[in-house]
């Protein structure tokens, strides 16, 4: 349903979701657009005194992102947050999902007791086959708490686990991790529409997934393995992040689109 609700000063928070991982443009910082700059360029065109501002660091776990990330929000005072976390969290070994969930809760009473409209977001469904299907349990407990928590300070819900309009093979990344950037398109229209603000945008049209033999699947799952899961599992095992050295792409209020 359409809002008569304004935005002027926009902050997103975050992983690599967030960032824009997977949705590459050499001309931005950090090489990425993704869907929070997609929501921003609209909402830029709806007001000349538009800000938007993006301090999400891809790999960084949800704690990280309270620590590093919600104080420099609050301080440039958004009349609009997104936060998005606890991906990178319940991929690890172990994970306290109740203590997780109550920084969370801290951490976005603070941001909605400022007036902000915040929205927060489910981790998508990865169904019972796969590479995550292992965490899958995780995530539906940590997906229960987001909803709990968003009910409590009436924030806005993004919720990822129930999208079954969209074919999520067409809509990653090679890298079965990250959005493409038909994926960060359609996500940014899923925001767009929780805030209530019209627009004209429609879902990319891709081309179905190739149906693989099993010769070609097993090809592909040695390629992903080498290009992609070996170097996530070797930075996990010496202590290291993707994020690390990184700076946000937009640490202060900018004009975008």
């Amino acid at each position: 349903m359409p809002s008569d609700q304004t935005f002027t000063r926009y902050v997103a928070l975050g992983d690599s979701f967030t960032e824009g991982v997977g949705d590459p443009d050499p001309d931005r910082p950090n090489g990425l657009r993704g869907w929070a700059d997609r929501v921003a360029e609209h909402l830029a065109a709806l007001d000349p005194d538009f800000g938007y501002a993006n301090v999400a660091i891809r790999g960084r776990k949800l704690p990280a992102i309270i620590d590093e990330q919600l104080a420099p929000a609050l301080a440039l005072e958004p009349d609009l947050v997104t936060i998005h976390g606890g991906g990178n969290d319940v991929l690890r070994p172990k994970v306290d999902l109740d203590a997780l969930a109550a920084a969370y809760d801290d951490a976005i009473g603070q941001l909605t007791a400022t007036g902000a409209r915040v929205v927060m977001f489910t981790i998508f469904d990865p169904g019972s086959t796969g590479i995550y299907a292992a965490v899958r349990g995780r995530m539906a407990i940590f997906n229960e708490w987001v909803r709990e928590i968003a009910d409590k300070h009436d924030a806005t819900l993004v919720d990822m686990w129930r999208m079954r309009d969209v074919d999520l093979v067409t809509h990653m990344d090679t890298d079965r991790m990250h959005l493409n950037a038909a994926g960060h398109h359609y996500m940014a229209l899923q925001v767009l529409d929780a805030l209530g603000v019209e627009h004209g945008l429609t879902p990319m049209e891709v081309p179905a997934a190739p149906l693989l033999s099993r010769r070609e699947q097993l090809r592909e799952n040695a390629r992903w393995t080498r290009e992609f899961l070996g170097p996530w599992v070797h930075r996990r095992v010496t202590g290291r992040s993707s994020g690390d050295g990184l700076t946000p792409k937009h640490p202060t209020f900018r004009r975008i689109g």
